[in-house]
């Protein structure tokens, strides 16, 4: 099997949220909690789950916009875990990053060309004619015309502006990309665009992708392998189809019957969860889903389950899987 290309061993990462001194104190909020995965060259793997559950924490902190307090990041066979910005920095060509909202990571007084030459730029791509060809080659690969690139990014609609994003990180020739919600802000018909064409900029240029989402129905057209999080901690991963089809997770099964049926003569068992998310400054101990699972049971409440092999090319944290 190829060796994967970004491989995460027990990562972890607490905020401190809160004043120091004073009514309340300091608040941990602990947004990763012993996370392992591996992404294999080529392929998409998708992370999805709740709101706060973690997923975005993950994607910056797989590319040490974070640094996390335990664990190990490897990277194309290196450990960057405790790499310096400077050590880093070479690598960085090689791991990119597209941003949930265009409109927020545009830089809305600078011109398209100049927001995209930034990265070539700061690693010395080459002269400013060589810097001007790539450019062009960038706005056909996603999609727009040359003369955009003289234009500020208000001028583009919300579609165009993530196409930016997309020409932005695949200026480099990356490795690498994990998109955090990079269609979630668009019209559904403009996401199915930018999702088609991540695949063809896929094809093209060699890419990996952890394409971040809490839309199932987007992830299971974009990604190969996906995993399930939930309170900072993985509970399932696997192949796409299999996850989907046959959730062996508690919780996967919820948020698998929580996405709308477009027929409407279709019927279908729904999984209704009691009660809301635990607050991640307060986890529960044993199982984080304890509070919320149907088939808890006292074990649960006690021993907290790790991921294991469940059948073929997955994986599964429950003491009592379906």
């Amino acid at each position: 099997m190829t060796a994967p290309i970004l491989i995460a061993e027990n990562l972890s990462k607490t905020f401190h949220a809160g004043r120091r001194f004073g009514p309340g104190g300091r608040q941990n909020i602990q947004a990763l909690s012993n996370v392992s995965l591996k992404v294999y060259p080529g392929e998409t793997l998708g992370l999805v789950g709740e709101s706060g559950c973690g997923k975005s924490t993950l994607g910056r902190t797989l590319l040490k916009l974070y640094t996390p307090d335990a664990g190990k990041i490897i990277f194309q066979g290196q450990d960057i875990t405790r790499m310096s910005e400077r050590a880093l920095r070479p690598l960085r060509a090689n791991m990119q990053m597209v941003f949930q909202d265009p409109s927020a990571s545009l830089n809305p007084r600078r011109r398209v060309g100049d927001l995209i030459a930034e990265p070539l730029r700061v690693h010395n791509y080459g002269a400013r004619e060589k810097i001007q060809a790539r450019l062009e080659e960038l706005m056909h690969l996603v999609g727009l015309a040359p003369e955009h690139l003289s234009r500020f990014p208000h001028e583009f609609s919300g579609g165009q502006r993530q196409r930016i994003g997309l020409a932005r990180a695949i200026a480099l020739n990356p490795s690498l990309i994990i998109a955090d919600e990079p269609v979630s802000a668009l019209d559904v018909s403009i996401q199915a665009q930018i999702v088609n064409l991540m695949a063809d900029l896929q094809e093209q240029l060699d890419l990996t992708y952890i394409f971040i989402a809490h839309d199932l129905a987007v992830i299971r057209q974009a990604a190969e392998r996906v995993a399930v999080m939930y309170l900072g901690v993985i509970v399932e991963i696997g192949d796409t189809d299999t996850v989907m089809l046959t959730p062996a997770h508690h919780y996967t099964a919820a948020l698998i019957s929580a996405v709308p049926e477009p027929n409407p003569a279709a019927r279908r068992a729904r999984t209704i969860l009691q009660g809301e998310p635990p607050s991640p400054a307060n986890p529960p101990p044993g199982c984080r889903f304890h509070t919320r699972c149907p088939a808890a049971q006292g074990r649960c409440k006690t021993e907290r389950p790790e991921l294991r092999p469940y059948g073929e090319n997955r994986e599964v944290a429950c003491h009592f899987p379906l």
